[in-house]
């Protein structure tokens, strides 16, 4: 799907006689590899951490639950949308699990610490990195908000999608709307 900071390929996770489900209400809860929904969003060009596509790996762009998802991510990127509604489903290891609940605890034009959000999920200190290391490998890009998580001295560190995306999705959030695109993706 398209969007200002170029092509996000969405993936839902449906069981084959699964139908759309309805989108969560309120903020969205990271869910277990079975549960029906959102299961990633990378963007297309210079993502890390890109998923490996298989044959099992279905194109299906007129999936209800997928264009709903489409729907709620554009409202988000034209500023009428604060929370995501869509209902997440992650796969990830039980550590980086809560790490990306954490995520959704950061509220819209807000930022956190690594250092911070570790204390917050109940981690150690020492635990900052592995912290650092699952938001890195984040699969719902946008929607679990790992572009609102900074270095401790308010650095912009780290974002599989790169830096001059999450300055841009942080720039979004505290102006509400997108006006214009305040730099380029190309080095």
């Amino acid at each position: 799907m398209p969007t200002p900071l170029g092509a996000l390929r969405i993936a839902v996770r449906a069981p084959a006689a699964d139908s759309a489900s309805p989108p969560a209400k309120g903020q969205p809860k990271v869910g277990t590899c079975s549960a029906t929904g959102l299961a990633g969003a990378w963007f297309v060009d210079d993502q890390k951490y890109l998923p490996q596509l298989t044959t099992a790996w279905k194109a299906a762009p007129d999936h209800p639950f997928l264009r709903d998802a489409q729907e709620d991510i554009q409202a988000w990127f034209k500023g009428e949308r604060e929370v995501f509604r869509t209902a997440l489903s992650p796969s990830g290891t039980p550590f980086q699990e809560v790490v990306w609940q954490g995520l959704l605890g950061i509220p819209y034009d807000e930022t956190e610490s690594y250092a911070a959000l570790a204390h917050r999920i109940g981690c150690p200190p020492t635990a900052v990195r592995a912290v650092a290391g699952a938001v890195g490998r984040n699969p719902i890009s946008v929607l679990i908000p790992c572009h609102r998580v900074i270095g401790s001295d308010g650095a912009l560190t780290g974002y599989a999608g790169g830096l001059p995306r999450k300055q841009f999705l942080l720039r979004l959030e505290q102006s509400g709307r997108q006006t214009a695109m305040p730099f380029s993706l190309q080095p």
